[in-house]
């Protein structure tokens, strides 16, 4: 197994939903051979349910990531090159009728309003395909970035296509070969406000001069008014499945920056 599976397998047992399920299946087993010891791991998965689903919670461990680099647009200066980070299209898929855009969407359509507002003269977008699950049969997720660029009305000649890489490692290795050849240095990137942080850190390592310009943004100024009324916090005793989506994604960014900072990476 190539460390690309390992990397994506791994890090599911640390994950809520993963530690849970653990939990339970070790609960079983305890219930049939030692049922005194039963409870405890019943327990010990409700309580990370709670925690991790609770949406207070979640909100302020996304807050610590997003909310590192909070740009607008109008106050990014300009660069040689606008980087758009891959894991924002699903691919022409029956009984898609086109190229769709996924949460994380909000990449593809932001690089476009900063092109369009003259921050740079190019794009360059970067992500290929992992190949499982019949992925190798579509086009990179470089190639779908482009089209739906070229729909927002970027033009072909300003697009450039790197449809090689499987993570956040392989964008900032290929991206600074690109950035070499067309000899700048000078970047915006533009990727999820939660992953903006592991992102900059990973091309300032490549020796890129980084500009960050995140975007899909999961909480808000908003997001923290609403808490403080009753509703909400009878609400927010039960586990919600979109906060627990949100702790999950905190916690891949964070386990991330740790495997990256032990490979030396960042």
């Amino acid at each position: 197994m190539d460390f690309l599976f390992l990397s994506k397998l791994l890090p599911l047992f640390f994950y809520p939903l993963g530690l849970i399920f653990l939990l339970l299946i070790i609960s079983l087993i305890l219930w049939w051979k030692y049922p005194r010891w039963f409870p405890i791991p019943v327990i010990l998965a409700c309580f990370i349910l709670f925690i991790s689903g609770n949406n207070a919670i979640s909100n302020l461990l996304v807050k610590s990531l997003e909310w590192q680099y909070t740009p607008q647009a109008d106050e990014l200066p300009t660069a040689d090159a606008i980087v758009i980070l891959g894991g924002s299209v699903k691919p022409y898929d029956y009984p898609r009728p086109m190229i769709e855009v996924s949460e994380s969407g909000d990449r593809v359509i932001y690089g476009a309003k900063l092109y369009k507002m003259g921050k740079s003269p190019r794009i360059i977008v970067t992500g290929g395909r992992i190949p499982w699950h019949g992925n190798e049969n579509f086009p990179s997720e470089a190639e779908d970035m482009a089209e739906l660029l070229l729909l927002l009305g970027v033009p072909e000649s300003s697009i450039i296509k790197e449809g090689n890489s499987f993570n956040t490692y392989d964008n900032a290795i290929n991206t600074r070969q690109i950035l070499e050849e067309l000899k700048i240095d000078r970047i915006i990137l533009v990727t999820s406000a939660l992953h903006m942080p592991r992102s900059v850190k990973i091309f300032e390592r490549q020796n890129i001069n980084v500009i960050p310009a995140p975007t899909d943004y999961l909480v808000t100024e908003k997001s923290f008014s609403e808490e403080g009324s009753l509703g909400n916090f009878i609400i927010n005793l039960f586990p919600d499945s979109n906060s627990l989506n949100n702790t999950t994604s905190v916690m891949k960014e964070y386990i991330g920056m740790i495997v990256y900072r032990l490979k030396g990476w960042i």
